[in-house]
C-alpha cells in the first residue's frame, strides 16, 4: 500500500514545489501593515527567438567571420548570377573581405563548359574562408580550412581577381 501512496505523495511535492517557487521575494506572505507591491517582469527572448546578424568582424578570427562569409554565398547562390565567380567576389568585398586576399576559380572549363564547380576563398592570417558552388556540389559549402605555405588558399588553376 505504501508503494501506490508513492506517486501522489510525489506529485503533491512537485505541485507544492512549484507553488512556492512562483511566490515573488518578499511576498510570500503580507501583514495587515504591508501591501504587496506589483511584481512585473519582461521575459528575456532565447536565442531562437531573436535571430542575430553575422557582421563584419576585423579583429575576429576566420571561424568569427565564417558566419558573414556562408550568408554572402547563400545570397549570390540564391541570386541569378550563382555560376559566377565574380559574384561571389563582389558580394565578399561588399560585406568588407579584403579583395587582395581573394582567390577564385574559373567559371569555365579549359574547352568553354560551365565548371562543375566553382571555390573562391578568403585568407584569413593563418587561415581561409573557403568556399564551393556548383552544379557537382549542391547546396554551397563553406569552411575554415588551414591555409597553405605558400600562403593561398586554394590548390590548382585560378583566375585573376583584376576588376
Amino acid at each position: 500500500m505504501i508503494e501506490n501512496r508513492r506517486p501522489a505523495v510525489l506529485l503533491v511535492l512537485a505541485a507544492a514545489l512549484t507553488l512556492v517557487g512562483c511566490a515573488p521575494d518578499g511576498l510570500s506572505g503580507t501583514t495587515d501593515d504591508a501591501t504587496p507591491s506589483a511584481v512585473t517582469s519582461t521575459p528575456t527572448p532565447t536565442a531562437a527567438e531573436t535571430p542575430s546578424t553575422p557582421s563584419f568582424i576585423a579583429s575576429g578570427s576566420a571561424a568569427d567571420n565564417l558566419p558573414l562569409f556562408t550568408q554572402v554565398v547563400q545570397a549570390v547562390w540564391a541570386g541569378p548570377d550563382r555560376a559566377a565567380g565574380r559574384a561571389y567576389v563582389d558580394g565578399l568585398v561588399s560585406a568588407g573581405f579584403d579583395k587582395t586576399q581573394m582567390q577564385l576559380t574559373p567559371d569555365e572549363t579549359t574547352i568553354g563548359n560551365p565548371a562543375e564547380s566553382i571555390e573562391f576563398s578568403v585568407r584569413w592570417g593563418e587561415d581561409c574562408l573557403v568556399g564551393q558552388v556548383g552544379p557537382s556540389t549542391g547546396d554551397p559549402v563553406t569552411t575554415v580550412l588551414p591555409g597553405l605555405a605558400s600562403g593561398g588558399c586554394l590548390l590548382g588553376q585560378t583566375r585573376a581577381i583584376d576588376w
